[in-house]
């Protein structure tokens, strides 16, 4: 009697086991050359903006921490700049920001586009990867969307071959297209076809991560999507719109700062408006033309474009204040880059 009653069914045992699978909590880092993907990778396993995305290189100066929340795990992903030979004192503290953030993260993703050959940038950052020695690492094929499979398949092994030669191994090699997984974020499971790339493997990674993290409960709570401070956010959202269509010398010139965001006074409860004042700092007084255009044409279409996004970010109506500052060669004055927060 009593051993019938020591052996309960099997399906229920698994079903227990289930439900005492350790909840696991932990950072991960996408790294790779600058315009590897890692921003729109953060983005898909979020399932909103929170990084922001350019197709120019070097547009993330921020830590921005996307929080994938799920029933067994909450990955907490940390989106450095991309690593680069540093020309600059900004691009100097840019690499030692990544280089901290490999030093305290779970899991490291290194992010390699699937339409690029490896390069000297990614035998550099993979290298230095090598020394890393505890914190697992995971390959990840980016911009699967833009190859045939055969590219695919080269990739994969010319991956897997660098860190052999490397003398380590990859936790994962894992393919995805985080635009793909966008563009079918919004069908069913069932008609989601194509190759089987794209949504599917966003999630995939997303269940490759979760087992690699500490047993750990919840670090955030629910709901939370990042914890930038949303001065930060916001500024970000109005540097993105203002790179939008800049010609090419611009993108590293461009820093916002918020100074100061204030509900405004005597409105009714039912109809809030925020005041934004932001100062677009440029580092030479002929770049305040390409950045107002005609007529100052295009200022307007950044303060448009970039007020949507803060909108829906905030939830609430805002009167977004904008103006263009010259701060001479800031990225290379010591004193500046602190006034704009690097």
């Amino acid at each position: 009697m009593g051993a019938m009653s020591a052996r309960p069914n099997t399906e229920a045992a698994a079903q227990q086991a289930e439900n005492t699978a350790p909840h696991r909590a932990g950072f991960a880092c996408f790294v790779g050359r600058p315009n590897a993907g890692k921003s729109t990778l953060t983005n898909a396993l979020v399932g909103q903006k929170v990084a922001i995305t350019s197709n120019r290189p070097q547009t993330t100066r921020h830590t921005v921490r996307g929080i994938v929340h799920r029933d067994d795990a909450q990955l907490i992903l940390v989106d450095t700049p991309g690593l680069h030979k540093p020309r600059t004192l900004l691009g100097e503290r840019l690499n030692d920001v990544v280089r901290t953030t490999w030093a305290e993260v779970d899991v490291i993703g290194f992010c390699l586009p699937a339409d690029q050959k490896l390069g000297p940038g990614d035998k550099f950052i993979v290298k230095e990867l090598a020394g890393i020695k505890k914190t697992p690492k995971i390959a990840i094929i980016t911009k699967t969307d833009l190859v045939e499979s055969k590219a695919l398949a080269e990739q994969l092994l010319a991956v897997s071959a660098l860190a052999d030669e490397l003398g380590f191994e990859w936790a994962e090699i894992i393919p995805v297209s985080a635009v793909e997984a966008e563009q079918k974020a919004g069908r069913t499971a069932s008609d989601k076809g194509g190759d089987g790339r794209g949504a599917g493997q966003v999630e995939l990674l997303a269940d490759l991560i979760a087992p690699l993290l500490p047993e750990s409960p919840p670090l955030y709570p629910e709901g939370d999507l990042t914890d930038e401070p949303e001065m930060v956010m916001v500024a970000e959202l109005i540097r993105e719109a203002a790179l939008e269509g800049v010609r090419d010398e611009l993108p590293h010139s461009i820093a916002v700062v918020v100074e100061e965001m204030l509900p405004r006074e005597d409105r009714p409860a039912d109809k809030p408006l925020l005041d934004i004042h932001a100062n677009v700092y440029i580092e030479r007084p002929s770049q305040k033309g390409i950045i107002i255009g005609p007529k100052g044409k295009r200022l307007k279409d950044v303060g448009t474009k970039s007020r949507k996004h803060i909108e829906a970010l905030l939830g609430t109506p805002v009167f977004l204040d904008l103006h263009v500052k010259v701060a001479k060669d800031w990225q290379r004055d010591p004193k500046q880059l602190r006034k704009l927060g690097f």
